[in-house]
């Protein structure tokens, strides 16, 4: 049960070891997975959410294990795709794989000794981020108060050679 992945290796997804994990196989992979299962009025990539969440962890001046924590916050759908929130709950396996391959990225990546307060800081930000997503990109209406972001995100359009590049600038500059 391999899969083959952008820069050529082979690897079980399903017993992924930080051997595997590769950032460029990472953010090319993002950099071409839509977000909110497509249904957007037009591409906007899952590295595209995680250099705006990235961003914002910045200029709220978290640390620069925080602000990786948010870029890497999805990467484990570089493996395993992703699935929309409100299904994700009734996936048990689905969730059980998706922490299996996340702790070997935060492992990887000198993530793994965050704090409870760290994660919740990145979590935080996916969620802020996630709801002004809503209302741009599906018009979703919103009877509470949109969450204040410190950044302006940015929602237009791009290749994804040029998100790849800029993912792979920021987790540079955070390494």
């Amino acid at each position: 049960m391999l899969m083959h992945t952008y820069t050529g290796k082979q690897i079980n997804p399903l017993a992924i070891t930080q051997e595997d994990i590769e950032i460029k196989d990472i953010a090319h992979a993002l950099s071409l997975l839509c977000r909110g299962g497509g249904h957007l009025k037009y591409f906007y990539s899952v590295a595209q959410h995680s250099l705006n969440c990235a961003h914002e962890a910045k200029a709220r001046g978290y640390s620069n294990q925080v602000t990786l924590a948010c870029l890497l916050h999805d990467a484990s759908e570089a493996y395993i795709s992703d699935i929309i929130r409100p299904v994700k709950a009734y996936l048990p396996q689905y969730i059980e794989i998706e922490s299996n391959i996340m702790d070997a990225i935060f492992q990887k990546y000198g993530l793994a000794f965050l704090s409870e307060e760290e994660h919740a800081l990145w979590k935080q930000i996916d969620n802020d981020l996630l709801a002004h997503e809503l209302i741009y990109f599906m018009s979703e209406k919103s009877d509470y108060d949109l969450p204040v972001l410190h950044t302006t995100p940015f929602f237009q359009k791009q290749e994804h050679e040029d998100v790849y590049h800029m993912f792979i600038n920021q987790f540079d500059q955070l390494i």
